[in-house]
């Protein structure tokens, strides 16, 4: 399986000449042609927790609330996958050692959320999920984020309103 950030990079790969080629041929007489830079990106932990980190916590939430436990499966093993690329893209933050904050916080909830996934425990899950939530902002604490916070996702209130979350019929 991919990582998360391979595969983004990827895509954005492939979609990059027909999007060129559909905008020369939007806008007539303009001339786009892009420059860009030559220098790797490396995206800081906060672009890789807000890009990927997070859509997932929320989706893995949301799909355990529908009890779609096949998706609320899959998310939790792109999480999983995400926080170790993550482990990997940034080794320190401040003097915080992020493979081992990755491992001591989210680990053990994320064990728990495998266990109450296959057990299709809708309680369990929820347990597992408050204290994964809980981790996280642990971790913003003692990286001294204290100001970023975050939630269970309400059911009504999803940021992505273009995917059902129930399991398929």
């Amino acid at each position: 399986m991919r990582s998360a950030s391979t595969l983004a990079v990827a895509v954005l790969a492939a979609l990059a000449g027909p999007a060129v080629a559909q905008q020369k041929q939007a806008m007539p007489g303009m001339d786009m042609d892009e420059v860009t830079s030559d220098q790797p990106y490396h995206p800081g932990l906060g672009e890789l927790m807000t890009a990927f980190v997070q859509p997932r916590h929320t989706k893995l939430g949301l799909a355990g609330m529908a009890q779609n436990w096949a998706y609320a499966a899959y998310e939790l093993g792109e999480l999983r996958e995400t926080f170790a690329d993550v482990g990997k893209l940034v080794l320190k933050h401040g003097g915080l050692d992020i493979p081992q904050a990755i491992d001591a916080t989210v680990k053990p909830p994320m064990d728990a959320l495998g266990a109450a996934i296959r057990a299709k425990d809708k309680p369990a899950f929820a347990k597992a999920y408050g204290d994964l939530t809980a981790a996280c902002n642990a971790c913003h604490r003692s990286a001294d984020h204290a100001m970023i916070v975050i939630q269970v996702p309400s059911v009504g209130q999803t940021t992505f309103p273009d995917q059902d979350f129930n399991a398929p019929k």
